[in-house]
């Protein structure tokens, strides 16, 4: 609901901070150039901005981001159409089963998912890195992140060990929020 008031600033800035990334790495892992990808993230966000007033959410047909997927699918395809790459496909709301239809979609969709998990995980931990003092966000990171055995990043970073596990923990605990957080509020608002 919030994106269908143009004049939401921070909701806008939210969500192309959110999902202008993700829309920018689907077009570059599909071979478009920087500047093909950037100029089908903006084409994207354009579209959105234009359908989103007409949009009607309903969980039992899908989530927002299948949505999305379906508009920078839809774009992408009209890039190499007009590129004379590839034919273009239909946009109308029978995309998604012919999608599906088609041989390796569902492997595509799984990585517009994993796409998304994983730029809601930078930007999550963006927005949240400042709420903890560097030893903390350190050890959290190194061990979860980086893999690092606790025992060596205690070392390290001359923490007891104990006080890695609780760093680390009070990071996810709160990384895990801020995610249902903004899922939810994706849930919602579109």
């Amino acid at each position: 609901m919030r994106l269908r008031q143009e004049d939401d600033v921070i909701a806008w800035s939210q969500f192309v901070d959110v999902y202008g990334p993700l829309v920018y790495r689907f077009g570059r892992k599909r071979g478009l150039q920087d500047a093909d990808a950037a100029d089908l993230t903006q084409e994207v966000m354009r579209e959105v901005a234009r359908c989103i007033g007409r949009f009607e959410y309903d969980p039992s047909v899908g989530r927002f981001r299948d949505w999305l997927y379906l508009v920078a699918q839809r774009r992408l395809s009209n890039w190499f159409r007009l590129a004379n790459r590839q034919p273009n496909g239909s946009g109308d709301t029978n995309m998604l089963a012919t999608l599906n239809a088609v041989e390796g979609a569902d492997a595509e969709q799984e990585l517009w998912e994993q796409e998304h998990r994983q730029q809601l995980f930078e930007w999550s931990c963006e927005q949240i890195q400042g709420e903890f003092e560097t030893k903390t966000w350190e050890a959290f990171w190194r061990t979860t992140v980086e893999n690092q055995k606790p025992n060596q990043v205690s070392e390290a970073l001359g923490m007891k060990i104990g006080s890695v596990y609780v760093a680390k923990n009070r990071v996810l605990k709160r990384l895990r929020e801020k995610v249902a957080m903004i899922e939810q509020s994706a849930e919602l608002d579109f």
